[in-house]
């Protein structure tokens, strides 16, 4: 799909750019945390994203085995790989290139992540998107998208959008959500080439490079970055340059601006929240 970029006059800047951190998780997978607790209040409704790449299977192979979740949502990306999801819901289904698997853990679920290759790449991202208070012990629900499923445009300068959250430049994503309104773009920029979309104000935004080097408001962000997306009421979008072949992911939501209270795998609104959600969990309550 081609598409005419809505080019938009006051364009968000960097606040600050991170670098993740390695660690691992599951059974020994290795990866790096982009987004963790210190930052969730500033990226409200956003709790963590994980980026994944090796093609050693040592560093993946063992995936991530049963464990819960309660209070939030989980959105995989995956760039290149196979892996298999099964959950206590009774819900199944194998994510493979470019494909997206979107779980609301609402009430509780227990799943397991494991992949279904013994060689090759694994590359993707988890993203953690908070619910409000409301939501949070919906009952689980859990959708896969393969990668044709996803929506794309190409603009003009032959930029390549895959739109899997919220809508950008008139073509709507594969999943849309009415209190956190997530976009959620992946965006392949050739050399040379500028891109632009429409952002609201209110939102809560941030970029992550994963290939070459993108230029936002005349601030480079490298590979393997995390570019904060500054705050102002004057913004309407954001505009990305870069001089060589780059991807990257803009992420941007509505923030909850509720208490935000982690215990691992459960995320609620207070503690006692939390100590109910272990009862549940150890007396075999979740779905």
């Amino acid at each position: 799909m081609n598409t005419e970029t809505v080019v938009k006059q006051n364009s968000r800047g960097i606040e600050r750019i991170v670098e993740g951190v390695a660690t691992s998780d599951g059974a020994g997978v290795k990866l790096t945390r982009v987004l963790s607790g210190r930052l969730q209040q500033r990226l409200d409704p956003f709790l963590m994203l994980d980026a994944f790449s090796s093609d050693d299977p040592d560093d993946y192979i063992a995936g991530f085995p049963d464990h819960p979740h309660r209070g939030f949502e989980t959105v995989t990306y995956m760039l290149a790989g196979r892996m298999r999801h099964r959950d206590s819901a009774g819900h199944e289904g194998l994510l493979e290139n470019g494909g997206v698997q979107w779980m609301t853990a609402g009430r509780g679920v227990i799943h397991s992540e494991i992949p279904e290759q013994e060689h090759g790449a694994m590359e993707g991202f988890q993203l953690w998107v908070n619910l409000p208070a409301p939501r949070k012990m919906d009952k689980p629900w859990y959708k896969d998208f393969p990668g044709g499923a996803i929506p794309e445009y190409v603009t003009p300068e032959g930029v390549k959008v895959r739109v899997i959250a919220g809508s950008s430049n008139g073509v709507q994503g594969a999943v849309t959500r009415e209190v956190t309104e997530p976009l959620y773009l992946d965006i392949h920029l050739p050399a040379g080439a500028e891109f632009s979309t429409a952002l609201p104000a209110a939102h809560n935004a941030f970029i992550y490079v994963y290939r070459g080097t993108a230029t936002v408001d005349g601030v480079q962000v490298a590979s393997r970055r995390m570019g904060i997306l500054s705050n102002s009421p004057e913004a309407d979008s954001v505009t990305f340059s870069a001089a060589g072949d780059t991807r990257l992911l803009l992420i941007a939501g509505k923030p909850l601006n509720e208490p935000i209270v982690q215990y691992g795998p459960f995320v609620m609104n207070t503690q006692q929240e939390i100590h109910q959600a272990l009862s549940d969990y150890n007396n075999g309550h979740f779905a």
